[in-house]
């Protein structure tokens, strides 16, 4: 190999190296996940998500879960957090709690049937602030039913 193109290399290694942008700190793959629950209404029907402002830190993984404690099915809809986040899955789980089904895939909207639950799993990779949380269904976001999204 010629020395210049030598130098060359080890110039952008060593430049790589000092800015840290060779490899990440730790093993993201192992992360537990902090879970974060959700509820889409209550049980006297509110049009509002409890909690309503969501704050999220880049590069952790997340368990959003959504759970329906309302007498209509309501959707969690933010194109914002979906171009925010790296999706790893979505859940379906059942009323005993095991899991019926699995997406994979970005994800912009999840609508959950009263008594339902949903989980995201997710990690968010780039620091916003999004104001763009609602319910789709008509009439819901008019309600109240809509939310902000912080992600550091």
């Amino acid at each position: 190999m010629p020395h210049r193109l030598l130098g060359v290399i080890s110039a952008v290694l060593i430049s790589l190296v000092c800015t840290g942008s060779v490899l990440a700190a730790g093993d993201m793959t192992k992360q537990e996940p902090i879970e974060l629950k959700v509820s889409l209404g209550n049980d006297k029907n509110a049009m509002r998500f409890f909690p309503d402002k969501l704050e999220f830190e880049t590069g952790k993984l997340y368990k959003l879960i959504l759970h329906n404690e309302g007498k209509e099915k309501h959707y969690f809809s933010s194109e914002g957090l979906a171009q925010a986040v790296f999706t790893r899955k979505t859940q379906v789980v059942s009323a005993d709690g095991k899991v019926i089904a699995e997406i994979k895939g970005t994800v912009r909207e999840i609508e959950v049937y009263p008594g339902g639950t949903a989980e995201w799993w997710f990690v968010p990779v780039k620091a916003t602030d999004i104001k763009d949380l609602k319910c789709t269904i008509k009439g819901h976001a008019e309600a109240g039913m809509t939310g902000s999204i912080s992600i550091k």
